[in-house]
């Protein structure tokens, strides 16, 4: 797959006045159409805003095989390991590297499942894997609108130039032309937890057992709640969009169905000059309606031995993760337990930071660390192997991320927590955490629905 060899990218600046929901309207329903959506949040991560659609190639991954499609529904099949196929895909469709100064001059936007895991390392397989959703889900795009948050600005870019993007440009217009459609999103029963309370509680103190023993210093734990829907997604994420205004937000169209995501945390991000950051949340405290009480909460949370602890071990994966690639002697942590508040919960959020060799590819970096220190403990394979023990179904995409890697060499992530997927009429949402040796089950428990506590009762208020 080649695309035409200008030698510049193009780009305009689009006197557009929509925001970002009234402009996604009009792409929701197609499918691999993207959104990556800092959510207007009041944070300093959150910069830009990313619309795509009409992907020039798509790559899913289910179980050992890949399947590249292009435009034209010509498929092929792989069963060479994901991240290096995709690595792959992107040198064929953007064979020459065209500089920008925007952080997507196309290139690849997509999901990579927490089960991608798997083909990185050898984990036993106990838990069933239960929603028709692929491991990777990842679209080739030439193309993208971006708004910068602070001006409101909307930009067309094109990797292909001046007539693809005029071409573009005609076909965007003609799409806008067209008056939004969206059925009505509604749960059509109460939101289930695939774990009681004596369940959820049972696996902590398993969990106690392997970290008194030596086995991990850490093990994150989560639980499954779902609920049959039916209507418009679209709808359901813009609800959750207001509510939460999470930086790393995203909304993907699959054929297999959807993902939404309100994600507060990023995983890992690579600068046109190759700085790496990554950003792991450890510890969360809930927030509180009363002005005192809430900044006590916050004030506990940044004084707690235990998180802190929690966040260190986290801090310190990460570094060693990042470090397999970075440049020798780069890897820093600028800021730890740096406190982030968001509308349901308080975070501790820390920074580390290293330098990309400029013969290394981001996608190398996306898979030294994968899946996300901070979702599954330390060390990162016994955790996991643990967590495949106890979490009755694969978590899919949940603690896995969503990302792009442009064809200029800028990546950025998100930890795909906050994150729900739905198939097959089900919407599927997760929460968890960080469990050590001083954790207390039922502290625990409740910390898994303080995190969703601006996503299941909201959906619910849309209950037939």
């Amino acid at each position: 797959m080649h695309i035409s060899n200008c030698s510049q990218i193009a780009l305009c600046a689009l006197d557009w006045d929509y925001t970002v929901p009234q402009l996604f309207s009009h792409f929701a329903g197609l499918p691999w159409a993207v959104l990556l959506d800092s959510a207007d949040a009041a944070h300093p991560d959150a910069k830009f805003d990313l619309i795509s659609a009409w992907p020039l190639a798509t790559l899913t991954t289910h179980g050992d095989t890949s399947e590249i499609c292009d435009r034209h529904g010509q498929k092929q099949l792989s069963a060479v390991e994901p991240f290096q196929l995709l690595q792959q895909l992107l040198a064929d469709c953007f064979p020459d590297i065209k500089p920008t100064t925007l952080p997507f001059g196309g290139g690849a936007i997509g999901c990579f499942g927490y089960d991608l895991g798997r083909k990185l390392e050898k984990l036993p397989a106990l838990a069933v894997d239960d929603i028709a959703f692929p491991q990777l889900a990842v679209g080739i795009y030439d193309w993208a609108l971006l708004r910068d948050k602070q001006t409101g600005r909307w930009q067309l870019i094109h990797y292909a130039g001046e007539q693809a993007l005029s071409a573009m440009l005609a076909r965007l217009y003609s799409l806008l032309a067209t008056p939004a459609t969206v059925s009505q999103f509604r749960l059509r029963n109460d939101w289930q937890a695939q774990l009681t309370k004596p369940q959820y509680l049972e696996n902590f103190q398993r969990i106690q057992q392997y970290l008194h023993s030596g086995d991990c210093y850490q093990i994150n734990l989560t639980q499954r709640f779902t609920a049959d829907y039916q209507g418009d997604e679209w709808q359901a994420y813009c609800a959750l969009r207001q509510a939460n205004a999470a930086p790393f937000s995203a909304f993907i169209r699959l054929p297999q169905g959807c993902a939404l995501s309100i994600s507060p945390e990023r995983f890992i991000s690579v600068s046109s000059d190759g700085q790496i950051q990554t950003k792991p949340i450890k510890g969360t405290a809930p927030r509180s309606d009363n002005v005192d009480e809430d900044l006590q909460l916050a004030a506990e949370l940044q004084q707690s031995e235990k998180n802190r602890a929690e966040n260190l071990m986290i801090v310190d994966l990460l570094r060693n993760d990042i470090g397999k690639v970075a440049a020798p002697g780069s890897v820093k942590v600028p800021s730890l337990f740096a406190l982030e508040s968001f509308p349901a919960v308080h975070h501790l959020v820390s920074t580390v930071t290293g330098q990309l060799p400029i013969d290394v590819h981001p996608l190398t970096l996306l898979r030294a660390a994968f899946p996300g220190g901070s979702i599954t403990g330390a060390p990162k394979i016994r955790a996991m192997e643990i967590i495949e023990e106890l979490e009755p179904s694969r978590r899919n995409l949940y603690c896995g991320a969503i990302a792009y890697i442009s064809q200029h060499g800028t990546m950025d992530s998100n930890i795909a927590i906050r994150t729900l997927v739905a198939a097959e009429g089900k919407l599927h949402c997760w929460a968890g955490g960080g469990i050590v040796a001083d954790s207390e089950g039922t502290a625990e428990y409740q910390e898994s629905y303080d995190k969703v506590s601006r996503i299941l009762p909201l959906l619910s208020q849309f209950k037939e």
